[in-house]
């Protein structure tokens, strides 16, 4: 299928979203749930698999929404279709802070290995498949696993990072050693492999775990300071788990709700 060509402009700072402005006849690809807001006439229409083997036939369809369902995606994503007469706009909020990068695939030899869950939105046309690691112990220990998202095409797509964004262009033969979680894309050119730390003292008390991915050049790497996976476990963390939770947030919520009157009139109700 021939690639879109669309106009874009993102907006916002920490909580960003990226406006896609489409043509007559043009259309985006959306990951379920990320759409803000769309102008009128344009056609929203769910589709199985990944929105790029429409013409494929029955096959195409459940070998898009395989690949997807394996790197733990939905089956189903969104087409936006601009059925007027004019130019129309569709927008596409990230999940959580971070930054919205925009990835042209023309530039980037067609390829782009990615987290599974980063990747936000595209032109149509864009192939959403799955990159397997070649390697086992990458596969065990590299944090993703064997299996990472693998966008293919010439045309753009954007994909999404948490906290502070980061991008190297890698040198033949450069290495860079990075935290697991915090590789968001790279292209294909580089070559990704995990390495033990190397000290039992570092490894158990160092808080960065065992291994750390080894990124070795020549091509583009970027990078998150924030990777969702640990956003989410210092939240759990900061949680009450047990004990007087409960029952604090109880107290502390007839307090605001009903205000002291409340409280002091159901006890004063229940004295009888």
């Amino acid at each position: 299928m021939a690639m879109d060509v669309v106009d874009y402009e993102i907006k916002g700072s920490e909580m960003q979203f990226v406006e896609v402005e489409l043509d007559p006849g043009e259309a985006a690809i959306g990951e379920a749930g990320s759409m803000m807001f769309m102008d009128a006439g344009i056609d929203m229409d769910t589709v199985f698999g990944d929105g790029s083997k429409q013409e494929g036939g029955l096959f195409g369809k459940l070998l898009g929404a395989g690949k997807r369902l394996i790197t733990g995606e939905s089956l189903f994503t969104t087409v936006y279709t601009n059925q007027g007469q004019g130019k129309r706009r569709v927008a596409f909020a990230a999940p959580y802070p971070g930054k919205i990068i925009p990835m042209d695939l023309r530039q980037l030899g067609g390829t782009l290995i990615c987290q599974k869950d980063s990747f936000l939105c595209a032109a149509r046309g864009v192939s959403l498949g799955i990159a397997l690691q070649q390697k086992l112990g990458t596969g065990f220990f590299g944090g993703e696993g064997f299996i990472m998202q693998k966008l293919e095409g010439d045309g753009l797509a954007f994909v999404h990072a948490g906290g502070t964004l980061v991008h190297r262009e890698l040198q033949p033969g450069e290495v860079l050693m990075v935290d697991t979680g915090c590789v968001v894309a790279y292209t294909a050119t580089v070559d990704f492999d995990i390495q033990y730390v190397g000290k039992v003292k570092t490894a158990l008390f160092g808080g960065e775990g065992l291994f750390l991915a080894r990124m070795t050049g020549p091509g583009h790497v970027w990078l998150q300071s924030l990777p969702f996976s640990r956003l989410a476990s210092r939240i759990f963390a900061a949680a009450p788990q047990q004990g007087g939770g409960r029952e604090e947030s109880t107290l502390l919520g007839g307090l605001t709700a009903g205000g002291a009157g409340g409280l002091l009139g159901g006890i004063l109700g229940n004295d009888r």
